[in-house]
């Protein structure tokens, strides 16, 4: 009968040291016996896992192992190959898509450009929050209201959570005027200065406040307000 990893003993199980300590408490080999499960009738998983990292040198060359390479070595069938596999191509993937992609965020109208035709022609006031890391690229963008603004409801709570969330740098806040004049009232000044100060407090900066019209933006950093 094949080892699993439940009789591996009970302080070098990695399922078991994963969920307590975290994924970054593992070895290679222990990340890959959780893959592959199962051992042989002869070795552990972890004792196969080690094994197979020796034969293909480390993780280097077994990146671009092929399925039939890794099923000439013994205890490695088909379904462990592809499993292998499968998690090595989603690690390229993640790595790839990186940051190269994503929005960089220079001055008010690359924000404004980022947003103008999501938001131009919406029949309601949508505040949305951009976050930004250290290189002034989009990592991610959230609506957090809907409706009239009020400096009571959009809370700087709500913007700040997810950027803390994120491990944003920084955070470009935006919000439309449907009648497509996008001249600042009192109250959008009110809320950015409120902003920005809690971002000041909790080392986040408001980048900027952009009011999106028909065409047309307000940045309220531009006009002294940030």
């Amino acid at each position: 009968m094949a080892w699993m990893i439940r009789d591996v003993p009970k302080d070098s199980r990695p399922r078991e040291r994963l969920l307590s300590s975290g994924p970054e408490s593992l070895s290679d080999h222990e990340l890959i016996a959780i893959l592959l499960r199962t051992g042989t009738k002869e070795e552990s998983v972890v004792q196969l896992a080690q094994r197979l990292l020796r034969h293909f040198e480390g993780l280097r060359l077994l990146k671009d192992a092929t399925v039939e390479e890794m099923t000439n070595i013994k205890g490695i069938g088909p379904t462990k190959a592809v499993q292998i596999l499968a998690a090595i191509e989603l690690g390229r993937r993640i790595h790839q898509s990186g940051y190269a992609d994503r929005y960089v965020i220079r001055c008010p109208e690359d924000g404004a450009k980022y947003v103008m035709e999501d938001m131009r022609f919406l029949s309601q006031e949508h505040f949305v929050a951009l976050y930004l890391n250290t290189k002034n690229q989009v990592i991610h963008r959230k609506t957090v209201f809907i409706g009239s603004l009020n400096a009571s409801i959009v809370h700087p709570r709500e913007v700040f959570k997810e950027a803390i969330k994120r491990s944003a740098a920084s955070v470009i806040c935006v919000h439309n005027h449907p009648s497509g004049d996008p001249t600042p009232s009192r109250e959008d000044i009110d809320v950015t200065k409120r902003l920005a100060e809690c971002g000041r407090i909790i080392g986040i900066e408001l980048l900027d406040h952009l009011i999106i019209g028909d065409q047309k933006f307000v940045s309220l950093k531009e006009k002294g307000y940030v």
